[in-house]
C-alpha cells in the first residue's frame, strides 16, 4: 500500500472520529443525555481508534523499512519523498483537532459524572431524614413554624 494510499485512509477515519466527537459533545451538551446514543458513539470510536492505530504501526513500519527515522522528522521526510507532503499535515491538523476534541469531551464526561454525584448524594441525604416518628406523627423539621398551639 502507497504512504498517499495509507495517509488518505487514514484521513477519512479521522474525519469519522472527529465527526463521532461532535455528535458526542452534543449529546453531553443537552438537557437529556441519551445513553444509548453515548454507547453508540463509544463503541464506534473504539473501531476507529482501533483501525487508526492498526494503519499508524502500518506506516511507521513501511517508513522504517524504507530507511526513514523514527518519528515525525521521518515520517515528514517520507511523505515529502512520497509526493504526499499536504496529505501528512492534514492528517496531523486533523489529529490535533480530534485531540482538542476529545480533551472537550473528558471534560464534560467528568462535570456531568460530579454533577450526577452531587444530585445523588443530595438525593440520598434527603431520603434519609425521617419525616415521622415512631408514633407515625410528622415530626419536627428544622426551620419549620409549628402550627399546633
Amino acid at each position: 500500500m502507497s504512504l498517499t494510499r495509507l495517509l488518505s485512509d487514514q484521513q477519512g477515519r479521522l474525519d469519522k472520529l472527529e465527526r463521532l466527537l461532535e455528535q458526542e459533545l452534543q449529546l453531553l451538551t443537552s438537557s437529556q443525555v441519551d445513553g444509548d446514543a453515548l454507547a453508540r458513539i463509544a463503541q464506534q470510536k473504539q473501531s476507529l481508534l482501533d483501525e487508526l492505530e492498526r494503519m499508524e504501526t502500518l506506516r511507521r513500519q513501511v517508513q522504517s523499512r524504507l530507511g526513514y527515522a523514527e518519528g515525525t522528522e521521518g515520517a515528514r521526510a517520507a511523505a515529502d519523498e512520497a509526493g504526499c507532503l499536504a496529505e501528512w499535515d492534514a492528517c496531523l491538523n486533523t489529529t490535533e483537532r480530534t485531540a482538542r476534541l476529545n480533551a472537550l469531551v473528558g471534560e464534560l464526561l467528568e462535570m456531568r459524572a460530579s454533577h450526577n454525584q452531587e444530585m445523588l448524594a443530595f438525593l440520598h441525604q434527603i431520603a434519609e431524614k425521617t419525616l415521622y416518628d415512631p408514633n407515625g406523627r410528622a415530626s419536627r423539621q428544622p426551620g419549620r413554624i409549628s402550627t399546633s398551639a
